[in-house]
């Protein structure tokens, strides 16, 4: 018990940074809706101008400390990508500003889904149920929406009709910033970024049966690929053991052939390969063919070890990372990366190619991985 002259206990940091975030956001509605209450004008009709990120929380930010700072960088956005705050709704959340374009066999689905939360969510011609509009956003959020990602974790990260849950809101916000929301990416240095389970939400409805063990991947001479791209990858592809199949799926995929292919993200020729991947399999020059196909095989031959020859998997992690299939115990919830694998799986087939366990031991997460295939 601390004597008389003690002073009081500090608050809890994660307490602080909480309430200092509520304060925040209230301050940017105060200053976006009291003139229109001042004037007695209608509220809802307030608009969502600059006085929201212009305002208020620049003059937070005067005041407190380096975290309204980044606070006052998540919503330090556009007048377009706010969304006017109207009474009795709030906290105010920041639209996507960098949202990736839906696309693929999802994106109608997903269209549905998100207009359905919403209304939930605000009571839009329905009674407002935040546990459905968290359902209905998991949804999406699982067929790898990155807006109903951020909105889940601005749910969970205030307490927005379910239960208050900054672990949960870190796994959304991080699935998000990997999608290239920005705004995710600073709520992430407010919640932290612990290493959680998926929840249950984000399991398929049915998951895909365990692939058939050792199947015949369908004959290579079906892709159309350049006489001397299929000879190369002929010839690499059988000293290494990989079937031709999944390199010429994924190499399509990659550059569609493109020796001179360069991604946004400085992946380079026909495989792909960022320079991390070139220098780890020992590829000097990344637009020779021969030693990009080497690569991109080698990269292959040790993600069939690592990942016991589950096709499915081995293309997620070509695309997203193999620390990403682990993260999310399974494809990871990106668009991009849930697209690739059905273009190589249409090819390939969700199947078990065979591997070299000498090449690596398996993931560590495989059991756990297997475990959540299996559920229905």
């Amino acid at each position: 018990m601390p004597s008389p002259e003690s002073p009081p206990p500090l608050p809890h940091a994660p307490s602080c940074r909480r309430r200092l975030r509520d304060v925040l956001v209230l301050a940017a509605v105060f200053a976006a809706c009291a003139p229109a209450l001042a004037s007695g004008t209608d509220a809802d009709a307030a608009p969502a101008d600059d006085a929201v990120a212009g305002v208020a929380l620049p003059a937070a930010t005067a005041a407190f400390t380096p975290m309204a700072s980044e606070l006052h960088a998540a919503v330090n956005v556009s007048a377009e990508t706010i969304a006017a705050p109207r009474r009795g709704d709030a906290p105010l959340r920041i639209a996507a500003a960098t949202e990736p374009a839906r696309s693929g066999a999802d994106a109608e689905r997903i269209a549905t889904l998100r207009r359905m939360a919403v209304d939930y969510e605000h009571g839009n011609g329905v009674a407002r149920d935040g546990a459905r509009a968290a359902e209905l956003y998991c949804e999406a959020a699982r067929l790898g929406d990155a807006s109903s990602q951020f909105d889940l974790g601005w749910m969970y990260a205030n307490g927005r009709g379910v239960r208050r849950d900054d672990a949960l809101a870190a796994f959304f916000f991080r699935a998000a910033a990997a999608q290239g929301i920005e705004q995710a990416r600073t709520m992430l240095r407010v919640t932290g970024d612990p290493q959680v389970e998926p929840p249950p939400c984000m399991r398929e409805p049915t998951p895909p049966a365990p692939p058939p063990a050792a199947s015949a991947p369908v004959p290579a001479a079906s892709i159309m690929a350049p006489r001397i791209i299929a000879n190369l990858v002929g010839k690499i592809a059988t000293e290494h053991n990989v079937a031709q199949s999944l390199v010429l799926a994924i190499m399509r995929a990659e550059s569609n052939f493109n020796a001179g292919a360069v991604s946004p993200k400085n992946a380079q020729g026909l495989m792909q390969l960022i320079p991390e991947t070139a220098s780890r399999f020992r590829v000097k020059n990344a637009f020779d063919p021969a030693q990009n196909i080497r690569g991109g095989v080698a990269y292959l031959r040790w993600l069939l070890a690592y990942f016991e020859g589950d096709v499915r998997l081995v293309a997620a992690a070509y695309n997203a990372g193999e620390g990403a299939v682990e993260r999310y115990l399974g494809v990871p919830p990106f668009q991009e990366t849930r697209n690739y694998v059905r273009r190589i799986l249409d090819v390939v087939g969700p199947i078990v190619l065979p591997f070299d366990r000498s090449v690596t031991g398996p993931s560590p997460l495989m059991a756990r991985i297997r475990e959540r295939q299996q559920v229905r």
